[in-house]
């Protein structure tokens, strides 16, 4: 049977690469602990799932209308955005989709043609240049190590520019390193692209989970060129531990968003109608189980990152939000008797039950990423496995 040379090429997702490695270990009996998941371990709020039921029992089990979603979420998009962005969206900018994913295929679908380029600073999210690759563009990748904080300068990205750069892709806090852009160095990635027609994919999964008294800038706030040239991506996945509710939004300039509904409706016909109700709960609701979570993170990346940082041969930055940290462990590749992550973190699982993901999957093969969305009982744990495995 023939497969599409498109399906041939494309890459597996790293991160469920691991997570079936460790169920198919735990199968077997093996006391495996994984780091590689990237999702809360919280329960999603109460008030969230009463949403949902109260939906399902006023029979909001149809299809949406519109199926760009529900005009209930589109507020509280617009509500959230302005209250905790800075940014003034109306409803007809705002797009409902099946989680945060499938608002990035869309809009990649929806403004490439072949031969586009897509600025993505390294390391990336594993979905970004496999999405672009899909949609017959072409990545091009601006790497930025642990001595930058895992950080493009804006002299990096004057220099990736060519006439056929359409989108720039910018994911801050970061997934998988855990660093995040300070406003000012926010504003002077926008200042490169202010006398350009590129379009900024702001990524701003994680912008309620910062560290360390650290601000958020939203990238279309920056000035009135960057708002009519960005499209901000957020969903409920992280903020709310609703990974599994598969429900996120975007929202930007009016042509983008309808173009991005178009294709919606040929393909999924949107998120699950109960569901947006939820995620509508969750935005407008109270938001004192965001502090809960993101406090709890914050104290467990700075013990991840204290930990690994005394492990010999192992570096890792303190991560400024999300809940990753990328330590570089290139230096125990010889101890370990291994070339690269993907070795590295094959014989951490198999010698010491450990579940990271290869950074090779981010593009940076010096490192590993590491979740801490788990209980300290199980970081402590695995950092201790970890150390007696380098030892």
């Amino acid at each position: 049977m023939r497969i599409s040379q498109r399906v041939q090429d494309l890459a597996e997702s790293g991160t469920i690469a691991v997570s079936n490695k460790v169920a198919a270990l735990r199968a077997q009996g093996v006391d495996v602990i994984s780091l590689g998941a990237g999702e809360p371990d919280f329960d999603t709020p109460a008030h969230v799932k009463q949403a949902a039921d109260d939906a399902l029992g006023r029979g909001e089990t149809k299809y949406a209308k519109p199926a760009s979603g529900v005009p209930e979420l589109k507020q509280a998009v617009c509500n959230k955005l302005a209250r905790e962005n800075d940014l003034t969206y109306t409803p007809d900018q705002v797009i409902a989709s099946v989680g945060g994913k499938e608002g990035l295929y869309l809009a990649f679908a929806t403004l490439l043609d072949p031969g586009d380029e897509v600025i993505i600073p390294a390391p990336y999210w594993v979905s970004y240049p496999e999405q672009v690759k899909l949609c017959g563009g072409v990545p091009v990748i601006v790497n930025a190590g642990a001595d930058q904080d895992f950080k493009i300068t804006p002299q990096q990205l004057r220099d990736a520019l060519t006439d056929r750069t359409r989108v720039f892709v910018f994911n801050s806090p970061s997934n998988p390193t855990g660093s995040a852009y300070s406003p000012e160095e926010t504003e002077a990635l926008a200042g490169v692209l202010a006398d350009t027609d590129v379009i900024t994919f702001s990524d701003e999964m994680y912008d309620r989970l910062l560290y360390g008294g650290r601000t958020f800038k939203s990238f279309g706030t920056v000035s009135d060129h960057a708002y009519d040239h960005t499209i901000t991506f957020n969903a409920g996945s992280k903020t709310y531990s609703m990974t599994g509710w598969r429900v996120g939004y975007a929202a930007g300039p009016v042509e983008i968003i309808k173009g991005m509904a178009k294709l919606q409706s040929q393909t999924t016909s949107g998120a699950a109608t109960f569901t947006m109700h939820a995620l509508a709960a969750a935005l407008d609701g109270d938001q004192a189980c965001v502090e809960m979570m993101r406090s709890e993170f914050e104290r467990r990346g700075a013990f991840v990152s204290d930990a690994l940082n005394r492990i010999e041969g192992v570096i890792c930055p303190e991560p400024g939000g999300a809940f990753y940290v990328f330590p570089d462990v290139s230096d125990t590749y010889e101890q370990v008797g291994v070339s690269g992550s993907t070795e590295w973190a094959n014989r951490l699982l198999e010698d010491a039950h450990v579940g990271v993901v290869p950074g090779s999957d981010f593009g940076d093969d010096n490192c590993v990423r590491l979740s801490f969305a788990t209980s300290m009982e199980n970081l402590e744990e695995s950092l201790r496995r970890m150390e007696a495995f380098l030892e």
